[in-house]
């Protein structure tokens, strides 16, 4: 077996310069092409053995390369906001440096800071209908991961579909009440009517898969408080199927952000400072420009909405 990718190519090479085998023969049994098997007897007959050494195919010279002190800002502000390379080409964009989104991308993978994801094993094709805002937002908990004076807190978020606003609050418990409670507070925030919202099936939100809904007796029913607030105030309640977190993905993927960006390098001394905290990494999410926005922030997104 050979050792080296240099006794390989030989080892296809030496039958055809001694004459043994034609190259065409060979090609049809060879893994390598019959290009390259041309290419190499050429090489080998014009400078030896030592021209089947493989060697780089990167330029020697690049007039054209990024300038050192470009790369440095790109990587430092990568560093420092995790954001992806059309993000920070807008961003740098609006302090006046022009840098390709291609070239951004190339300077953080050289430098080992691109995310490594699973590959999907299935690619659905969705059907994207534009909605204005207000017209359905998508409502979730997630538990705070430091536990403050020996307690667990959970996050209540709310995202805008159409325009990525949301809104955070911190609570002590998760439930029916805190729910409603939450649902009013986004209602005084946003400057839009909220037309639907969608959740999952916790218990903080239905009784559809648990409670009295499930009784032997069906004369007997309740409706859920937070179905019974809706209604009132003429909000349509929609629900993922069971199991089926990526219907909720907006809100699943803001739920990774503030995971990675914010509680991963954030420490806490009290609820109170967790709550500023918290504020203030919202009003920059909102300030942060989207590509599903095509570069603007939804603060801007909604400031052009109702300017029109």
């Amino acid at each position: 077996m050979a050792q080296t990718i240099q006794e390989e190519r030989f080892r296809w090479v030496r039958p055809i310069v001694n004459k043994e085998i034609r190259l065409i023969d060979v090609a049809k049994v060879c893994p390598y092409s019959k290009r390259s098997l041309e290419r190499w007897v050429a090489v080998y007959k014009h400078d030896g053995s030592s021209a089947l050494i493989p060697r780089s195919t990167q330029p020697r010279t690049a007039p054209h390369e990024t300038p050192i002190r470009i790369k440095e800002i790109v990587i430092a502000k990568r560093n420092k906001t995790k954001l992806c390379a059309q993000k920070l080409h807008w961003q740098l964009k609006k302090e006046g440096l022009w840098v390709p989104v291609r070239t951004i991308g190339k300077i953080i993978k050289q430098e080992g800071l691109t995310h490594r994801y699973r590959m999907r094993k299935m690619k659905l094709k969705y059907i994207k209908i534009p909605l204005q805002p207000g017209e359905l937002t998508e409502i979730d908990v997630k538990y705070v991961p430091e536990n403050i004076d020996n307690r667990r807190r959970f996050q209540y978020t709310a995202i805008d579909c159409a325009s990525r606003w949301r809104y955070l609050e911190i609570y002590d418990e998760q439930s029916s009440h805190h729910s409603i409670l939450f649902l009013k507070e986004v209602q005084k925030r946003f400057h839009h009517r909220i037309r639907s919202i969608k959740t999952d099936n916790g218990s903080i939100f239905t009784n559809y898969y648990v409670g009295t809904n499930k009784r032997s007796d069906l004369m007997i029913k309740t409706i859920h408080p937070f179905d019974v607030y809706c209604q009132n105030v003429g909000i349509l309640h929609y629900l993922i199927d069971p199991g089926k977190p990526a219907q909720n993905g907006m809100v699943e993927r803001s739920h990774r952000e503030d995971q990675e960006k914010f509680y991963e390098q954030q420490t806490f001394a009290s609820v109170s400072d967790l709550k500023r905290k918290l504020r203030v990494w919202n009003t920059y999410y909102n300030n942060l420009e989207h590509c599903g926005l095509g570069g603007k922030s939804p603060n801007e997104y909604l400031a052009e909405i109702t300017s029109n």
